[in-house]
């Protein structure tokens, strides 16, 4: 079960921002862990601490393609007066039974290759008679080994010092060292260590399925053909491009028809691959707002506090939300309105934290800042309402991009954070100090 019964406090109740966030989060309850191959796991938030258990690298290897030498043969070595040294051997990558390099002797080896007993450094191939065209040695005779190269000599043009070339075991992490800490979200790096340290699985929060449904008989597909009084479903796309950025496995349901019924089966469908459903639009107080018919009758009659809540927020844009939960698994359900920078507004504000705590994680929100206003004039902003207005953040500064009109989506594409204007300011002044949800 992922949720709790939400705070039941009367339809007339004015939220505020704060409120209806804190009971978004004090109702969200994390996944439960489940155990993954690596790939599988990749954008999970690890569950457990994970502990080195073999030093990496787990030996001596080098790190360029050359000789195993000991630093007193190569001590004096010059282009007039090269080290000459035999060479007993090969050692490639991945080899067991090393060779034993004595003095005045040299093992070929490879990049990665194990250190053999009893050589201190490795001179690159660069430095020697084996090597091309560069360095100390260009223009010189080259001389490539046999490919049995015991029996065979080496002129080693350069001295170098001991453990040259050479990486240490253990170097990158000990045996024992945390490699990484429970509510790490795996990324291409997190899982290359999970494979370099031997592990094949790890226990992690799956990423949350996330259905998002928009609603309205006037929205019509990308692609096709717009009649009188259509427009395009924006939204659909928006909120299932937001989810997936926010981690989750997102699902995108093609815009539903203003009919309750249609609505209802829609949404009981969903629930299967659902562990966090989002609607868009029909929650204010038209006569077409069927999410509220709909949804006022997919409450489970067996579960006690099941069911969505309508609520008016003291906020701007997306004063009306609802929150709730669904179906015999208590699927939470966020309804936001339908109006495009509303529905994207809201969802930074309480789909992504809702996402990102499914998640198991404890930073849920979006960065602030403070910035300096950049503007033309003073922004308005209702009084006893939080406005959300979308800016362009740069260097400590922030300007308004577009309106205040949540129906223009031209401007929220241009936009990379959120300019908040509190509940008792009516005006803010252009050089105001102001608060920036940075998006970005």
């Amino acid at each position: 079960m992922s949720t709790a019964a939400p705070h039941a406090t009367g339809q007339d109740h004015l939220w505020s921002v704060d409120e209806h966030l804190e009971d978004i989060l004090a109702t969200v309850r994390p996944l439960e862990p489940i155990e993954l191959n690596l790939l599988d796991a990749q954008g999970c938030v690890l569950v457990d601490d994970i502990t080195v258990p073999v030093s990496l690298p787990p030996f001596d290897n080098s790190s360029m393609d050359g000789y195993a030498v000991r630093v007193a043969d190569v001590a004096g070595a010059s282009e007039e007066f090269p080290a000459v040294l035999d060479v007993i051997g090969d050692v490639a990558a991945g080899q067991a039974g090393l060779l034993q390099v004595g003095p005045g002797q040299a093992a070929r080896i490879m990049t990665g290759a194990p250190l053999p007993p009893g050589a201190e450094a490795v001179v690159p191939v660069e430095w020697t008679d084996s090597g091309l065209g560069e360095g100390p040695v260009a223009g010189m005779r080259a001389r490539s080994l046999a490919p049995e190269a015991a029996g065979g000599q080496v002129r080693v043009y350069r001295p170098c010092a001991a453990r040259a070339h050479v990486r240490a075991k253990g170097s990158d992490v000990q045996a024992g060292d945390r490699a990484l800490d429970a509510g790490t979200i795996l990324g291409p790096p997190q899982i290359a260590l999970l494979a370099a340290i031997g592990r094949g699985t790890v226990r992690v929060r799956p990423r949350p399925r996330v259905v998002v449904m928009s609603t309205g008989s006037e929205l019509v597909q990308p692609d096709e053909e717009l009649a009188g009084g259509q427009i395009y479903d924006s939204n659909s796309f928006a909120l299932t491009a937001a989810a997936r950025d926010a981690g989750a496995i997102a699902y995108r349901v093609g815009a539903v028809a203003d009919d309750a019924e249609t609505l209802r089966t829609a949404i009981e469908d969903q629930l299967v691959r659902a562990d966090l459903m989002v609607t868009t639009g029909g929650v204010s107080v038209g006569a077409y707002d069927v999410v509220k018919e709909a949804l006022a009758h997919v409450a489970d009659e067996d579960e006690p506090g099941s069911g969505v809540e309508f609520r008016k927020l003291a906020m701007q844009p997306g004063k009306p939300q609802g929150f709730g939960s669904i179906g015999p698994d208590h699927t939470p359900l966020l309804a936001l309105p339908g109006n495009p920078v509303s529905s994207y507004v809201s969802f930074e504000l309480f789909v992504r934290p809702a996402i990102r705590t499914l998640m198991g994680l404890t930073d849920v929100h979006r960065p602030t800042t403070r910035a300096t206003l950049t503007a033309d004039k003073p922004l308005t902003s209702p009084k006893g309402r939080r406005q959300f207005l979308r800016g362009r953040y740069a260097d400590g500064t922030v300007t308004p991009v577009g309106g205040a009109g949540s129906h223009l989506v031209a401007a929220l594409a241009r936009a990379d954070a959120l300019i908040v204007v509190p509940e008792d300011a009516e005006s803010v002044a252009p050089g105001t100090d102001v608060e920036v949800v940075l998006l970005g």
